[in-house]
């Protein structure tokens, strides 16, 4: 968490220790495990610590939507310390490891510390402007698609340490890219053999 906010800006001293130290209680969740359900009243906020989760809510005919895919360092629920009733779901997609904080520690350190409240509140709308373009993603061709949700990915990954070179791992299904980009297993392999044969990815 601490290394992805210091590439929003750089924390004093004293709000690096307080964000080094956050108390809590480690889970851990077997892949497909649900974290959070929607419907939940959330007591705490989920701190990834290891794997990687994602966002999504099941639609009326079944199909699950991912909305959002979340590696360590997110804390994908933090909505939930203003709103009481969760609108969707959080699950891991392989094993992970979460530090779960209490809500009224991180009430504490909002109101205690103005300056991390303001990087949280800055993260928050980092997350929001990726969510747009997510809503902009799915109406362009499957090449783009999958091609920016990889290139967001290492990003993401990249902005707390950990890719090496140009590789990252990506423990990600073509069923579960297909869930987030509205595409078809087919669809995603088709896609994904295109962008090898022209050595974009290996």
């Amino acid at each position: 968490l601490l290394r992805r906010l210091q590439a929003i800006a750089t924390p004093s001293e004293e709000e690096r220790s307080v964000l080094s130290s956050l108390s809590g209680t480690t889970r851990q969740f077997r892949a497909h495990d649900d974290i959070v359900r929607i419907g939940d009243v959330p007591s705490v906020v989920c701190l990834l610590l290891e794997g990687m989760a994602c966002r999504y809510k099941v639609s009326a005919d079944g199909k699950r939507q991912i909305m959002s895919f979340h590696i360590p360092g997110d804390v994908p629920d933090m909505q939930s310390l203003f709103i009481d009733v969760m609108d969707h779901s959080l699950s891991a997609l392989v094993p992970t490891t979460v530090l779960a904080i209490r809500h009224e520690i991180m009430r504490g350190i909002i109101e205690g510390y103005p300056r991390i409240a303001h990087l949280l509140w800055r993260e928050t709308l980092i997350d929001a402007a990726v969510y747009r373009e997510w809503i902009v993603m799915r109406d362009r061709p499957a090449y783009p698609r999958i091609a920016h949700l990889f290139c967001e990915l290492f990003l993401r990954m990249q902005a707390i340490g950990l890719t090496n070179n140009n590789t990252c791992d990506l423990p990600l299904t073509q069923s579960q890219m297909g869930d987030a980009l509205g595409l078809s297993n087919v669809h995603v392999n088709r896609t994904l053999q295109e962008l090898r044969a022209e050595g974009l990815i290996v």
